[in-house]
């Protein structure tokens, strides 16, 4: 609850202008520098890499990383046979019970099921190649070897094709549609699901194979965004061009893999998918990128930009992650996604029921991506309790159409905006709240302002309304 004397003092240091008596109050926000944490962008946790080792999964059950900035998404990426170790029996608490932890915080979780692994035998379950699925075994760094210890499915063979559809129309049936995923990696081609086969087979397959995975994963997923790998391109860069008309995003899990000049491959890539849809980015494994002399902070928030990048991963323990590269973390939250500022606001001291009190508002996006979920500008009028008088929603503009821009550089979008009010508002001295959501005014975006409401309101000021 905001008491009075607080709502005085913030509106006196807020102000930068008040004009005589009738008139007018107008403020310039300062952006607060905090972490957001919104739809469709920010960090995600690999709470598994494949294993159930890595990383977030030696977290304590309790520990759901709330002091990590900017994290909005808990990502389980896994091989199918952890799922479905019999046919037709799901157990799904392997990925449940972690989901929940963050789901219960708000936060979203995202997929992606692997059918060959370069440290398992059977990422596709066993049962599957029992089942009459044809395949290889292969040695990592030789390909397909009679004697390796590594099995893949061949990505073509219908008895393969078909066991996998009825996997995915499983997982479809939990999971598409559902707002607490982000997104569901088509994952079932290539060696950890990443659309290549270097560190498995090495074979070869034309890329209408990669294109019958995704229309696969497209039959069961209508609703839930889907993401195609860069490294689709190996077999083709129709597959690419394919992803894109199909309405996936583009995912690169090759940030910082290797030293400069190969620091990352495939940002013109990203240039088609990025206006519509949120791109999602993968480091390589901390120490890992460290070891090899590839992990460069500059080329880290490079990428972000090169790549207009909505998601980061967090690819490592991140308790470690975070101690370590806490600067690096609080540079990238401030570019990566969208990063909606309010740089002013105006409004009428005083007005009256039957006026149309004019509210100006003037905005800029100041991270590298569209604001992808959209929303209105909403201005709420609370009492002295908190109560909610007046919701008032500009829905002849959207904040999906401000415009990118390099850093510091973003064009601002000045919007001006006169409602009226309910015929049974009373008069009386109101706070004034802004907030950016839904038409029905409920909020949805967080926004870099102090004295949030919690529910992703923001106090401006107050305003006072008359009878006449």
């Amino acid at each position: 609850m905001f008491t009075r004397a607080i709502i005085t003092i913030s509106l006196i240091s807020l102000a930068t202008s008040t004009l005589p008596a009738q008139d007018r109050i107008t403020i310039t926000p300062a952006d607060t520098g905090k972490a957001l944490v919104n739809p469709m962008m920010g960090w995600k946790l690999n709470f598994y890499s494949n294993t159930l080792t890595n990383y977030g999964s030696k977290l304590a059950p309790s520990d759901t990383l709330d002091d990590f900035p900017g994290l909005s998404c808990i990502y389980l990426r896994l091989p199918w046979a952890y799922i479905e170790k019999t046919e037709g029996q799901f157990d799904w608490s392997v990925v449940d019970a972690p989901a929940q932890r963050w789901i219960d915080k708000g936060l979203q979780v995202a997929f992606r099921f692997s059918c060959s692994e370069s440290w398992m035998r059977y990422a596709t379950p066993e049962w599957v190649q029992k089942a009459g699925a044809k395949g290889y075994n292969f040695t990592v760094g030789k390909g397909v070897d009679d004697k390796g210890p590594f099995w893949e499915p061949d990505y073509n063979d219908p008895v393969f094709l078909e066991k996998l559809d009825h996997f995915l129309a499983a997982a479809a049936k939990r999971y598409d549609g559902n707002a607490n995923v982000a997104f569901i990696d088509v994952g079932s081609f290539g060696v950890w699901g990443e659309g290549h086969l270097w560190a498995s087979t090495k074979l070869k397959y034309p890329a209408d194979t990669v294109k019958r995975h995704i229309d696969l994963h497209l039959k069961h997923f209508k609703r839930t965004l889907l993401a195609a790998n860069d490294d689709f391109v190996f077999q083709g860069n129709e597959t690419i061009q394919y992803s894109l008309e199909k309405g996936l995003t583009l995912r690169d899990d090759s940030i910082l893999v290797q030293p400069p000049p190969n620091s990352y491959f495939h940002a013109k890539m990203a240039e088609p998918f990025w206006p519509k849809l949120p791109v999602i980015l993968e480091h390589e494994h901390y120490q890992g990128s460290i070891n090899r002399g590839a992990w460069k902070r500059d080329l880290f928030l490079k990428s972000i930009e090169d790549y207009h990048a909505a998601y980061m991963c967090i690819h490592w323990f991140p308790r470690e992650f975070l101690e370590k590269e806490r600067e690096l973390i609080d540079k990238v939250n401030l570019r990566i996604g969208y990063r909606l500022q309010l740089r002013q606001a105006s409004w009428p001291t005083k007005t009256t029921l039957k006026s149309r009190p004019l509210f100006s508002t003037t905005w800029a996006n100041a991270g590298v991506a569209p604001c992808y979920p959209g929303g209105h500008i909403t201005f709420t009028l609370k009492d002295p309790q908190g109560g909610i008088l007046a919701v008032f929603v500009n829905e002849s503009f959207n904040v999906r159409s401000l415009e990118i821009a390099a850093p510091d550089k973003a064009p601002i979008k000045s919007i001006d905006f006169s409602p009226g009010f309910a015929p049974n508002m009373p008069p009386g001295a109101f706070d004034l709240f802004i907030s950016v959501g839904h038409p029905d005014g409920s909020p949805r975006i967080a926004l870099p302002l102090p004295r949030d409401d919690s529910h992703r309101r923001y106090l401006l000021g107050q305003i006072t309304v008359t009878r006449d």
